[in-house]
């Protein structure tokens, strides 16, 4: 669980809230013939000892892709400077939270709504993704952006991190990331968008 931390951002508005080989020849007399010299094959290639599993292009999500809650996308991933792998995201839930929730944020929330994407993560490369944290965006209906970022947690809310183990293809975790609308608005889904051809064109999981 991070600690918590208190950052804010109205988008699109006048105010600012702070908040990765050889034959040889005889000499003498009648030479018989050469024999051939016996075909050789390859050494059989020795299995991987990484524990990493190969993830073409072609098994993971398409940008752009469009999913339901509930739906697993794959996705190539990468955190910080030195880690690089590719995971899997399920959506389980996306909801609008009470905006009492937001107390601790004070001001810097008001007429804001928590929004809470809870979801599964899932190592399918077997790369060292130690204590490494995923990032999705809610968006509006028309998948266009909330308008609100805000990160941190609340007690409702709880943001976690790959634990030392998620370095084995198939370890998995659980999260939700806090996200926010303005008062009376609605979210329409969640979308990642933290990897390379991602960014402008993401998945996206509708509710």
């Amino acid at each position: 669980m991070k600690s918590h931390r208190i950052a804010l951002f109205a988008t699109g508005c006048a105010a600012v809230l702070l908040l990765s080989a050889c034959g040889g020849k005889e000499e003498s007399g009648s030479a018989a013939p050469a024999p051939s010299p016996a075909p050789t094959s390859a050494p059989a290639s020795s299995p991987a000892t990484s524990g990493t599993v190969p993830v073409s292009n072609a098994d993971a999500t398409a940008p752009g892709s469009e999913l339901k809650v509930g739906d697993r996308a794959v996705v190539p991933f990468k955190y910080g400077t030195d880690k690089t792998g590719t995971i899997a995201i399920t959506v389980k839930s996306i909801e609008l939270g009470a905006k009492e929730d937001l107390a601790a944020y004070g001001e810097k929330a008001k007429g804001m709504t928590p929004v809470y994407i809870r979801m599964s993560v899932e190592n399918v490369g077997g790369t060292d993704l130690t204590y490494s944290t995923v990032r999705l965006r809610a968006v509006g209906p028309n998948n266009k952006s909330t308008g609100v970022i805000i990160t941190g947690e609340t007690p409702q809310c709880q943001s976690e991190t790959a634990k030392k183990d998620f370095k084995a293809a198939g370890a998995t975790y659980e999260t939700c990331e806090l996200q926010a609308v303005r008062d009376g608005g609605e979210v329409g889904g969640a979308t990642y968008t933290d990897s390379d051809g991602y960014k402008d064109d993401p998945v996206i999981w509708k509710k």
